[in-house]
Order: C-alpha cells, then structure tokens, then sequence
C-alpha cells in the first residue's frame, strides 16, 4: 500500500514542481498631467513627481522611463515631440532634484496621442518605475 501511495504522490509533487512561478508584478505607473502648451510643473504635479521618487529610491538600482505625450491639438507634429519631450525632462529633472540617479532614468518623447474621453489624457508625462 504504501508503495502505491509513494508511486501516487510522486507525479504529483513532479507536477509541482514544474509550475511556472509567478509572472512579475507590473511595473508602477506614475501619470503627471499638464495644462495646454505647457510644460511647467504646478504644485501638484510637484508632489506627484516626489512620490514617485520616493518610490524609486527605495527600488535601488532599477531602471526609471520618463515617457511624454502631448495632444493631438498641441500644434505641428515636431510642436508636439518638443513639448512631450519638455515634459519628459522638466519630470525627470526633478526626480533627479529628489534624489534618483540620472543613470536611472530614461527619457522618451512619443509627441501627440489621441486621447480617450478629455484632452488631458493626452497631456501627460509617464513614470514607469522598473521596467
């Protein structure tokens, strides 16, 4: 009996042990938003921008991408990669101000996308923070 039950039980834990782990976690996203034309960061984009350096400090070593967008309405297509490119910048400059190692951080300009619902959708900057 015992013998059956060890032959019974042995697939099972091979079985086990062959799961796939886990899949990672998705990276955390941090949106900053902006008014029209601009690039400035209020207040509040201010302490966005803080938050989500206090959170790449504390994930040391892993890499930060500061993505900006602009709204289809902003202007000429090249308008609208300067400006979500600015956006980029003034963003993770700060970062860098808060203590994030400028090696870390990556910075993309992806110009106008349409947005879903309001135009601010599209005037964002993202931080993706371990991807």
């Amino acid at each position: 009996m015992r013998r059956r039950l060890a032959f019974a039980v042995l697939p099972l834990l091979a079985l086990a042990a062959c799961q796939s782990p886990e899949p990672p976690a998705p990276a955390p996203v941090t949106v900053v938003f902006f008014t029209a034309d601009s690039a400035a960061l209020d207040p509040d984009a201010q302490a966005i921008v803080g938050q989500a350096a206090a959170l790449a400090k504390s994930r040391a070593g892993v890499p930060v991408r500061v993505r900006g967008f602009a709204a289809p309405d902003a202007g000429a297509p090249a308008f609208s990669k300067a400006l979500a490119g600015l956006r980029a910048q003034h963003v993770a400059d700060h970062l860098a101000e808060a203590g994030v190692e400028r090696s870390r951080i990556r910075i993309e300009s992806r110009g106008a996308v349409p947005f879903d619902s309001f135009p601010t959708e599209s005037r964002r900057v993202e931080i993706v923070i371990g991807q």
